[in-house]
């Protein structure tokens, strides 16, 4: 089967009966569901997207030659690596980055955890069973074009004795066999995309510690597996508002779930960790984080460029051509030539790993998790500052088309230069949907904490992975030369 069209994905969703709650009602049918038929008929939009833009966005399957997501490909070139950055870029204007986990993110991941099998082999290779699984589950991924959702964090009972793991009896572990696989129970955040993914990944997130056997765990599952269900936040859709007053809500909220699993068997050809944690450990040796971050900065691009185009707008249409005004939309320029600089050299600087597999220059792109996070609730802050009241002085579609108000909002709410009223309501309207709608409320929470937080990016970058050749060179050369 080649890359799938909206119609197909529609009907996929249709078929699978999953067990998932949004505000207190089970949802049997996403496609129509009012808290998600919007943004359902958004992610179709994203398989439509790669058919209409196939030269950019489809490659040839390497086994089956037929179409696939440029998102799949485990790169042999450099060119392959950038090919596969502007499929991504393309991908990404279809939500205009305000969706974090469009398929292409899973994609991603999934191909760099099968670029490198002998990793989920184990050192001794006493687990080639479970990375055979891996690369069969990669190689029905691609064909079939899933749409997938994961689920990597334990949730939080009490920080003191979480990270101790053993003994945990609310994150996810096995707690038996059967005939047909392994038995999981427990708890684990957050399955963003869910009503709208065909199948849920489990996969290694922070590291284990001695003696967690059982939590050292890696599988795929569809989402109708008996046991599994998901518990999701409310919902931000706002599905009975007109798409005029809440353009980014009625579309966009791909949804967050806590998923349970209730003594879940996992079949046997589907686990791909079982029980070995230094395997699950390991797993940082595939280049996923690479390949995850080049998805999420190619995305976040995409997001900044959008938010600085809303708040240059919204400065034209009401006259504002102030120096405060022109330095915060400055600072955003800051972060989107500074973002677009970090995509554009990490693909320059693409490397061959000794496999033959081509990578970005993940150095350049991790300054980029931290820098995000922090990014990203400014500018919400700066388009604050630049609509202030003008936010909340929005008519309505119903007011608009409103004859007795028609006149009177045509009269004293239109912008400045000739600007309509109409126009006027709904450029305000989408920066609000954008910086404070619940929606939004959600994007400030997700940018923050997605790629961890950026407190714990910077640490990671000064205590582990930062090279210091040169800083310490330039010190000492300093104190050589005080000594003399």
């Amino acid at each position: 089967m080649a890359a799938r069209t909206g119609q197909e994905f529609l009907d996929g969703l249709r078929a699978t009966r999953r067990a998932l709650w949004i505000d207190g009602a089970r949802v049997d049918d996403p496609t129509t569901h009012p808290a998600t038929r919007g943004a359902a008929a958004t992610v179709a939009s994203i398989f439509d997207r790669q058919h209409t833009y196939a030269d950019e966005c489809l490659v040839a399957d390497p086994d089956t030659g037929e179409s696939m997501n440029v998102s799949h490909l485990i790169p042999r070139s450099a060119d392959d690596v950038a090919r596969r950055m502007v499929g991504l870029t393309r991908i990404s204007e279809g939500t205009v980055g305000l969706m974090g986990r469009t398929p292409d993110y899973m994609n991603m991941k999934f191909s760099a955890f099968a670029s490198r099998p002998s990793v989920w082999a184990g050192k001794d290779g006493s687990a080639a069973a479970h990375a055979e699984n891996l690369v069969t589950f990669q190689r029905e991924l691609r064909r079939r074009d899933l749409s997938l959702t994961h689920t990597i964090i334990q949730p939080t009972v009490d920080k003191r004795t979480d990270p101790d793991i053993v003994g945990n009896t609310v994150t996810i572990r096995k707690v038996g066999e059967t005939a047909d696989g392994i038995v999981v129970r427990g708890g684990r955040v957050l399955a963003t995309l869910a009503p709208f993914a065909d199948e849920l990944a489990v996969y290694p997130a922070l590291p284990l510690p001695r003696g967690a056997d059982d939590y050292a765990v890696s599988c795929a599952i569809p989402l109708d597996t008996p046991g599994l269900r998901f518990l999701c936040r409310d919902s931000a859709s706002a599905p009975d508002a007109d798409p005029f007053d809440r353009p980014l809500s009625a579309r966009f909220d791909e949804q967050d779930g806590f998923a349970v699993f209730d003594d879940v068997v996992v079949p046997w050809h589907r686990i791909f960790i079982d029980g070995d944690v230094g395997v699950y450990n390991g797993v940082h040796a595939t280049g996923y984080l690479v390949n995850m971050t080049t998805q999420a900065t190619i995305r976040g691009l995409t997001k900044l460029e959008f938010a600085y185009g809303l708040g240059t707008r919204m400065a034209e249409m009401i006259g504002d051509h102030s120096p405060t005004t022109a330095d915060m939309l400055g600072e955003i320029a800051c972060y989107v030539q500074t973002t677009r600089n970090a995509v554009e050299l990490s693909t320059a600087r693409a490397w061959e790993r000794d496999d033959g597999v081509w990578l970005p220059d993940g150095n350049v792109l991790e300054p980029m998790r931290a820098l995000l996070a922090t990014w990203f609730p400014r500018v919400q802050e700066i388009l604050t500052l630049i609509g202030s009241h003008n936010l909340l002085a929005t008519p309505s579609r119903s007011q608009l088309d409103d004859e007795e108000l028609r006149p009177l909002i045509d009269e004293l709410l239109h912008g400045a230069d000739g600007t309509s009223a109409e126009d006027r309501a709904a450029l305000f309207r989408l920066a609000w949907d954008f910086i404070g709608s619940s929606l939004a409320g959600r994007g400030f929470l997700y940018e923050r904490f997605y790629l961890t937080s950026a407190t714990r990016n910077r640490q990671a970058l000064h205590l582990r992975s930062f090279d210091r050749t040169r800083a310490n060179r330039l010190v000492d050369d300093m104190l050589d030369l005080a000594r003399r």
